[in-house]
């Protein structure tokens, strides 16, 4: 789908520095079935939904994924750890720098990174082999940042790109549609009858700049997320997910007849309109740039057209788009 995003609507700072709570965002809703389009907040999302309606959450933690590099010639390069493979193997971003493979370079505190391969069918992702001298976590908390892009101008502290449930750390960019629950919705959700599901999945970069689709991701659907869907459809009620991340591992665990199965490994899944949804009936997501890749899973729940009068009513609405920015759902 094809627009103009105006730079006035990108969300450069956390609502938290704008003087909003995060649960205070803006919430655009469109009905699939009539196409009709509501705006509000996102407090009010308890009251969107239906009582026995089911919401799957992504638990994945933000990494501190961004790390600085130096090459043998002495100069520096940003460098984006995206996803763990098995054997100290990572797929990795040296963002916006060309690289050659057996090229070794050097990181904070005497780490090492050799880089090995390109990632297949990508022009800018690597695997690479990381050496480190102490473990991971220690590493990141010492010389980590957040990913961020241009858009976002100054940098916010880690806290700033996690979601109230996280709690599996894996993830290099925030499963950001979760970022505007607090407690107070997800208890207001509880007592409204709303049931509440974990997966997870260890979301990996993301490049506003790119027609490429997202990588391989580690996933998990526990056996409790699949009986609670299954449940849920049954009872005639909905299952939204929360984030195109929590779409992907759904769909991931989803068999041919639409029953989600208690599973775990890796996916290469890409949903589109030709493949169209089997186990998620809507959808809460951010609002994506011009040729994002999710635009087709968008599409895949609304259909073209609804979901072009819905990004047209955001644009005119003054909503806010990327990972700090306002709300979509999709019922």
């Amino acid at each position: 789908m094809e627009f103009i995003l105006p730079p006035a609507l990108e969300a450069h700072a956390p609502p938290e520095a704008r003087g909003l709570r995060r649960d205070h965002v803006r919430l655009l809703v469109t009905a699939r079935a009539t196409g009709r389009i509501v705006h509000g907040r996102f407090i009010d999302l308890p009251e969107v939904l239906q009582p026995g309606d089911l919401l799957v959450i992504n638990d994945s933690a933000t990494l501190a994924s961004a790390l600085t590099a130096t090459r043998a010639d002495g100069s520096r390069l940003a460098f984006h750890l995206s996803t763990r493979l098995p054997a100290d193997l990572w797929i990795v971003e040296p963002r916006d720098s060309q690289v050659a493979s057996g090229e070794t370079l050097a990181l904070a505190g005497g780490g090492v990174a050799r880089m090995l391969v390109r990632y297949p069918g990508s022009s800018r992702l690597w695997i690479a082999r990381l050496d480190l001298p102490v473990a991971l976590p220690e590493f990141l908390a010492r010389f980590g940042r957040p990913i961020r892009y241009p858009y976002v101008p100054a940098e916010w502290p880690l806290g700033m790109y996690q979601t109230v449930y996280a709690r599996e750390p894996g993830s290099a960019e925030m499963p950001s549609a979760g970022r505007a629950f607090t407690p107070e919705v997800l208890t207001r959700a509880a007592v409204r009858g709303i049931g509440i599901a974990r997966v997870t999945l260890h979301a990996g970069v993301a490049s506003p700049e790119r027609d490429e689709p997202p990588v391989e991701e580690w996933y998990r659907v526990p056996a409790e997320t699949a009986t609670a869907a299954a449940a849920a459809r049954l009872g005639g009620h909905r299952v939204v997910a929360v984030g195109t991340t929590a779409v992907r591992a759904l769909e991931s665990a989803t068999d041919e007849h639409g029953r989600v199965i208690a599973s775990q490994g890796w996916t290469d899944l890409i949903v589109t309109p030709e493949r169209g949804v089997r186990a998620v009936d809507g959808l809460l997501t951010g609002f994506h740039e011009p040729r994002a890749s999710h635009l087709a899973m968008l599409e895949a729940f609304a259909g073209r057209d609804r979901l072009a009068m819905a990004y047209e009513a955001a644009l005119r609405g003054g909503y806010l788009w990327h990972e700090f920015g306002d709300l979509h759902l999709i019922l």
